[in-house]
């Protein structure tokens, strides 16, 4: 799999120097990332150690919350995906040494079950 063989979901494609900008000091000295995401102005990050959740708040989206979570820590996930009258998609992922799960619902059109894929493959 190359470097960003796998950005979907709305909005444009991230350039590989967008993203590295995106994630500058998130990374660690030699982490690729696999594949990366993009749904809306978030961004779902896989390298060959983690997942890293990027959640841009706020109206400008200067207020970022960057969520670690090291794919040994992943104990289970599930995905639901949009119905005819549900629009949006829902990602339930389950941490060991949290109670709930972190969810995160992405907008129709998002590539959820690419989103899923990456994380059964980071899984093996």
């Amino acid at each position: 799999m190359g470097i960003l063989d796998g950005l979907f979901g709305h909005g444009s494609d991230l350039s590989q120097a967008e993203l590295g900008d995106q994630l500058a000091g998130v990374l660690t000295e030699g982490e690729p990332v696999r594949v990366a995401f993009k749904v809306i102005r978030d961004l779902f990050v896989f390298t060959d150690r983690r997942l890293i959740l990027v959640d841009r708040q706020g109206l400008t989206g200067r207020k970022v919350e960057y969520l670690t979570v090291p794919y040994r820590a992943i104990t289970s996930f599930s995905v639901e995906t949009a119905g005819s009258f549900d629009f949006d998609s829902e990602l339930k992922i389950w941490v060991s040494g949290r109670p709930d799960p972190i969810q995160r619902t992405l907008k129709r059109g998002a590539d959820i079950l690419g989103i899923q894929q990456a994380i059964a493959a980071s899984l093996k």
